[in-house]
């Protein structure tokens, strides 16, 4: 087993490679009666050019996603933004469908360094995910700016957040911020998710997760993901999301 792969196994056993979790995507949305042709996609990762392949490949099996974005994958977008990417979903049979993704993410090395990846272009390691990485120094600082910065908005943002779930003097390493960042942006989706879906016009599907970016590609261990159909909530069994993920796919 190679240090990548022995990392990622122990940091997050669920991962598997990223062509298989936007598979297993599709074949879970077919059950509900979502395709690419009845669906707008809605997609939440971090600005981090690290994460287009894992958006490319969403793009390639759902259609043109609308951009929901932010640092550290968080959902800054608010309700106009979930309002205009619905108005944008085409109607099929009556009804408009959603498939959203939203996920922080993290790179491991080929050393088996959790934080590290490589970048083309710039000499010497870099670190993925950076804003959560700068948070982390400030708070092991005990210098955490969380005044609104006009002037950097997202990242105060994010911190503000993080500072919400961050235990007293606890100083968490970045698995840990990773993961809370992760139950942030799925509590904020299901959030926006009630506030503005019309059960009377709409369903969707909603997946969320980490992403994970390795020396040979990307990998995503999936975290709660739910269906609201006929406005009542439907939680994917993570049993059914395994079985749509091909057998011995993994890091």
């Amino acid at each position: 087993m190679s240090d990548f792969a022995a990392a990622c196994r122990a940091h997050f056993p669920g991962a598997r490679p990223d062509d298989a979790f936007v598979a297993a995507s599709l074949a879970i949305g077919r059950r509900y009666g979502f395709t690419a042709d009845n669906t707008i996609a809605c997609v939440g990762l971090c600005r981090d050019e690290l994460s287009r392949e894992l958006r490319a490949r969403i793009q390639g099996a759902w259609g043109e996603a609308f951009n929901f974005s932010g640092l550290a994958g968080m959902l800054f977008v608010g309700r106009t933004g979930f309002m205009a990417a619905h108005a944008h979903a085409p109607i099929s049979g009556g009804r408009e469908r959603y498939v959203y993704f939203a996920m922080p993410h993290i790179a491991i090395d080929g050393a088996g360094t959790v934080g590290a990846c490589a970048r083309t272009g710039r000499p010497g390691p870099s670190s993925a995910c950076g804003a959560l990485v700068a948070f982390l120094a400030e708070l092991r600082g005990s210098r955490v700016r969380l005044t609104t910065d006009p002037l950097d908005l997202e990242q105060t943002l994010l911190q503000q957040r993080l500072m919400e779930v961050v235990p007293h003097d606890h100083r968490p390493d970045l698995v840990e911020i990773t993961r809370a960042a992760r139950r942030i942006i799925a509590d904020d989706l299901e959030r926006m998710i009630k506030l503005t879906l019309d059960p009377e016009q709409a369903d969707c599907l909603a997946f969320t997760g980490i992403q994970i970016h390795g020396p040979d590609g990307g990998y995503v261990e999936p975290g709660p993901s739910w269906a609201v159909i006929d406005g009542a909530r439907r939680p994917i069994d993570p049993g059914a999301f395994e079985a749509a993920i091909s057998p011995g796919a993994g890091a």
